[in-house]
């Protein structure tokens, strides 16, 4: 990856007159602009994963049972983007991918206990997606692509709250986690929860999450059976999933119902 070769150039050759953080700041830019296109890589991987899937080791409820169970984690993390964004303003937590913006300094809420809920939910999101190929070495690839990725999206997110908040950003950071959520530091959100700006930010995510379940465990049959198989849960739930989808992206081009003021 390009911060990796970025790193091994800096420390071999004095990182040609640039500064570490510049540096991170910079590559944090890049990849926070290209961070969609992150679900290829996993893809990939899980292609090479399901080579050493054993299926027949599995009944076909317990196989179930655990995939529901991935599924059930992945919602979670789903959950947390929810509580999230159903309590900020507008300007803020968005899914611009360009550059960083931030109109005001959410610190309560999601974030009084957490400076990046968005990207722990993202996490809880993909740590689903990776236990369903059963192998906890893969889960643990996942989570350090994941990191590595996401460490420098979030350095250079901060470097710009820094820059605009000033020691408003300072103290809040001081006394709240990273990543690693502090449930005692809870502070209530100051504005009122909106399931309407939930389901116009989110509604494409729950379609993505079970997209992909369809598609894996389409992929895992095939590696496995040798044949397309097309469970009957997946298939309702992905055709549920796609109605949802399209009716709210209809509501949401079409209406103003989703619009929320200041949201």
């Amino acid at each position: 990856m390009i911060y990796l070769k970025t790193t091994i150039n800096y420390l071999l050759w004095g990182g040609h007159g640039v500064e570490l953080n510049k540096q991170f700041e910079r590559d944090g830019r890049w990849l926070f602009r290209w961070r969609s296109y992150l679900p290829l890589l996993m893809i990939a991987l899980f292609i090479l994963a399901f080579h050493e899937l054993k299926y027949s080791e599995y009944s076909y409820s317990l196989d179930q049972s655990w995939e529901v169970l991935c599924l059930a984690v992945s919602l979670f993390g789903l959950l947390i983007r929810a509580l999230t964004v159903g309590y900020v303003p507008r300007g803020t937590s968005g899914r611009n991918t360009v550059r960083q913006r931030a109109e005001t300094l959410n610190t309560t809420g999601m974030y009084s206990i957490v400076r990046h809920p968005l990207y722990v939910g993202n996490y809880l999101m993909w740590l689903g997606v990776s236990m369903f190929a059963r192998l906890w070495w893969f889960s643990l690839i996942v989570t350090l692509i994941f990191w590595l990725y996401y460490e420098r999206i979030m350095f250079a997110e901060e470097m710009f709250l820094k820059n605009k908040f000033g020691d408003t950003f300072s103290k809040w950071a001081e006394t709240t986690p990273c990543f690693i959520p502090n449930l005692k530091g809870w502070k209530s959100p100051d504005l009122a929860f909106s399931w309407k700006t939930v389901l116009k930010r989110e509604f494409s995510t729950v379609f993505s999450i079970v997209a992909i379940f369809m598609f894996l465990e389409v992929i895992e049959d095939l590696f496995i059976r040798g044949k397309l198989v097309f469970d009957l849960m997946w298939m309702i739930l992905f055709a549920a999933s796609l109605m949802f989808y399209l009716i709210l992206l209809i509501l949401k081009k079409k209406t103003k119902l989703l619009d929320v003021e200041g949201r």
